[in-house]
């Protein structure tokens, strides 16, 4: 094999380095860069541009999928250290290091290069929106807030999503990017309980590690409350109709529910509140943003 095929992930690889980065989960983030993108093209000329609609797909997905790999290769070790995250690809030896680089640097350049194509703007803080999800997986380290880096780094899907399509910059958009923020930050605070025992044994910084499971779930329902009162002032700003009310009414719901199966002391539906609850309000979330969209004029 030529060093220039050894440098393309093969067939079995490339299943492997998407397994390894998790890409169905970029149905967390989508949503609310096509929410933001879509509002955008309502106020700027009421059409959908769909080639910078797909543009603003291959970018949302290409830099989630080098933040994450970056994420497994900079964690590598420190999940080999805990049983639950001990069966992921470059801790069993499924995906080396370096083909797991391949994949990110692959990545980075398609987000890059679908960022140049949508406008100049784009192009100039696409460099800027690659520094958080470089700064998240090294959070740990030194800080028991990791969530807020990865908030921060959640919070630019919607903000980009509106830069792709008019090439300036609005408010509205950093409300729904603080909303995406806030919330993904708030279940992250969840997710993390799961792991206190192995975070404390091995020295990995966390809020559920350093105060504790029941002051992170706590954290993690002032999170969805401002979440709530975000999503509500974006929809004021935009001028909503009844169908994203409507939405936010669900949304409002599911974050009830999310919180009545995840308890302090009970953490044994965590994963249906983590995966089932959460993609459920993103996805809700954007039909019927897409529906008020429709039903005030936008054009397919």
């Amino acid at each position: 094999m030529s060093s220039a095929s050894a440098a393309i992930p093969q067939p079995g690889r490339t299943k492997a380095f998407l397994r390894l980065v998790m890409i169905e989960h970029s149905i967390f983030a989508l949503p609310f860069a096509y929410i933001a993108s879509l509002t955008a093209m309502f106020q700027l000329d009421g059409n959908i541009h769909w080639g910078r609609l797909l543009l603003v797909t291959i970018c949302m997905v290409g830099l989630r999928t080098f933040a994450m790999a970056v994420n497994r290769i900079i964690d590598r070790e420190i999940d080999a250290r805990n049983p639950r995250t001990a069966h992921r690809e470059l801790v069993t030896g499924a995906m080396s290091v370096r083909h797991a680089w391949t994949g990110a640097l692959i990545a980075v350049v398609i987000f890059l290069g679908s960022a140049a194509l949508l406008n100049p703007l784009c192009l100039a803080l696409a460099p800027i929106a690659v520094i958080p999800m470089v700064v998240y997986p090294y959070g740990k380290r030194f800080t028991n807030y990791p969530q807020a880096i990865l908030g921060l780094a959640q919070a630019m899907g919607p903000v980009g999503g509106w830069l792709a399509i008019t090439g300036s910059w609005s408010w509205d958009a950093v409300i729904l990017g603080l909303a995406v923020g806030i919330w993904i930050g708030g279940f992250d605070l969840i997710y993390a309980c799961q792991d206190v025992d192995s975070d404390r044994e091995t020295g990995v910084l966390s809020v559920p590690a350093r105060f504790g499971i029941p002051a992170a779930v706590w954290a993690a329902r002032v999170c969805h409350v401002l979440t709530t009162g975000l999503f509500i002032w974006y929809a004021v700003v935009t001028d909503a109709g009844a169908f994203l009310w409507f939405g936010l009414a669900i949304v409002a719901g599911a974050f009830v529910y999310e919180h009545t199966i995840v308890r302090p002391h009970d953490l044994s539906r965590l994963n249906r509140a983590f995966f089932s609850v959460n993609g459920f309000i993103g996805i809700a979330l954007f039909v019927c943003a897409l529906l008020d969209l429709l039903v005030r004029g936008l054009t397919l």
